[in-house]
């Protein structure tokens, strides 16, 4: 009887004891859908500089771009000020003061121009900012991939 009541209090001492696992952002929660990019795109009330390829492309063609967007201001939790979308295929964009970014693909964010230097991929972003960005203090350039 003893021996019963011991595992059924040590039982209840690990039950109570135990920690809830907390969810954890995976990579792909900073990477846009292309329809994801296309409803913020029409719902921003954001200033926009479009470069790159039009944007309004057929959806095959839209599947063979990438779409970027970066932005200079951080305040608290939020990505404010005006947007650069860079929609097209891979290349370097120069991104000099970039400190928020969001993409269809896991581009990477380099600390020096011309897509040099310290570079991190969007998939391992550290800091997570409203409506899915992620912070990228000091990036200079971004390095658009192949998809």
């Amino acid at each position: 009887m003893q021996f019963i009541s011991f595992f059924a209090v040590v039982g209840a001492v690990i039950a109570s004891t135990s920690v809830a696992a907390m969810p954890v952002a995976n990579g792909t929660d900073f990477i846009w859908t292309h329809d994801e990019f296309l409803e913020w795109i029409h719902t921003t009330d954001s200033e926009l500089t479009f470069i790159g390829d039009p944007i309004e492309a057929s959806r095959e063609k839209r599947q063979q771009s990438v779409q970027v967007v970066y932005r200079s201001i951080r305040q608290n939790n939020v990505c404010g000020g005006p947007c650069t979308v860079y929609n097209g295929g891979p290349t370097c964009l120069d991104a000099p003061d970039t400190n928020c970014l969001r993409a269809t693909a896991n581009v990477a964010f380099c600390d020096r121009g011309g897509c040099g230097g310290s570079c991190n991929q969007l998939a391992s972003c550290g800091t997570r900012l409203d409506n899915g960005f992620c912070w990228t203090s000091g990036t200079a350039s971004i390095a658009v991939p192949f998809v």
